[in-house]
């Protein structure tokens, strides 16, 4: 029987490529909205950014997010999903403490 290969993402922050799981996802939802999908399974367009904020930042200032999703997000927009994220990012940080 073949093993699975496991799937290979690119984060659009830092153009790193690794395992899916290693990522944190970004999705535009079927009604336009741009939200984090922490469980990686929730319905539309992905993008995948390392769980890093440097790569957050690198993606806000070069409007990655926006050509990965094909949407235009307003500053508001990031300045939410920069919370979520830091939200995000401490959850795991205080998981990976246990």
């Amino acid at each position: 029987m073949k093993t699975r290969k496991a799937p290979v993402r690119t984060c659009v922050g830092c153009q790193t490529t690794s395992d899916k799981r290693a990522f944190v996802r970004v999705v535009r939802t079927p009604e336009g909205h741009v939200e984090l999908d922490p469980t990686g399974r929730a319905n539309g367009r992905g993008a995948y950014l390392c769980a890093e904020k440097d790569c957050f930042t690198a993606a806000r200032l070069k409007r990655r997010l926006d050509r990965a999703l094909k949407v235009s997000l307003r500053d508001d927009d990031y300045d939410r999903l920069a919370r979520d994220f830091d939200e995000l990012l401490d959850n795991l940080s205080s998981q990976q403490g246990r």
